[in-house]
């Protein structure tokens, strides 16, 4: 999902769809998807904090969802999104949900989006057809940022991977993290001296951010 100034879809020159200031959600069906999926992914999305509560001082960052903007939603059914070019560069799609069941979750999901916002705010794209998507990002402001990347763009996913111990650390409060998920150096002086310094970066499924 990517938080926008607007957004619009065009078929054949045709204008389908378009919204003001909003989110445009790219929406892939997976062959592992349900129903319950779609209608938690479709819950997630309007809860969302994306904006900023700028009616307190100091503007409080990242407080408000896209109904407390009053803003629309644009839902674009987006199957490529689960391409895989892991063996090899021509692009796998065999994690894309077969064609008659990705519709019938695509329109749970897009059916419930609508029936937990106001229907008349919540807008789609055309299924499986070649749509022209464009938008204009909406994107972090002020000095105060440590990252300007001139957009927000947020992935979610109804399965992120699992892991035993997010920390990666052991019962000592020091062990050795996976590749995948942490970097960490550790300075060999102070683990003698009982100092241990570690530094970490982590990747989180967004469930253990709730």
């Amino acid at each position: 999902m990517q938080r926008v100034k607007s957004a619009s879809v065009t078929v054949d020159g045709e204008l389908i769809s378009q919204i003001g200031k909003g989110l445009l959600v790219l929406a892939a069906i997976s062959k592992d998807d349900t129903e319950k999926d779609a209608h938690d992914m479709a819950s997630k999305i309007l809860k969302a904090k994306l904006w900023d509560d700028d009616t307190k001082e100091p503007v409080a960052r990242w407080k408000r969802g896209v109904a407390e903007i009053e803003g629309e939603v644009l839902c674009v059914s987006q199957f490529t999104l689960l391409a895989s070019v892991k063996k090899g560069n021509k692009p796998d799609f065999h994690q894309a949900a077969a064609g008659l069941k990705a519709k019938a979750l695509y329109q749970a999901f897009f059916k419930k989006v609508q029936e937990l916002y106001v229907p008349d705010k919540v807008k789609d794209g055309v299924f499986a057809a070649m749509m022209d998507v464009g938008l204009v990002n909406d994107g972090p402001v002020g000095l105060d940022y440590t990252c300007l990347d001139g957009e927000v763009t947020i992935q979610i996913d109804t399965n992120p991977p699992k892991m035993e111990d997010p920390t990666s650390l052991g019962p000592s409060g020091v062990g050795t993290p996976s590749s995948s998920t942490a970097s960490t150096v550790i300075d060999a002086n102070d683990l003698v001296n009982n100092m241990s310094r570690i530094t970490k970066e982590f990747k989180i499924p967004v469930e253990l951010l709730e």
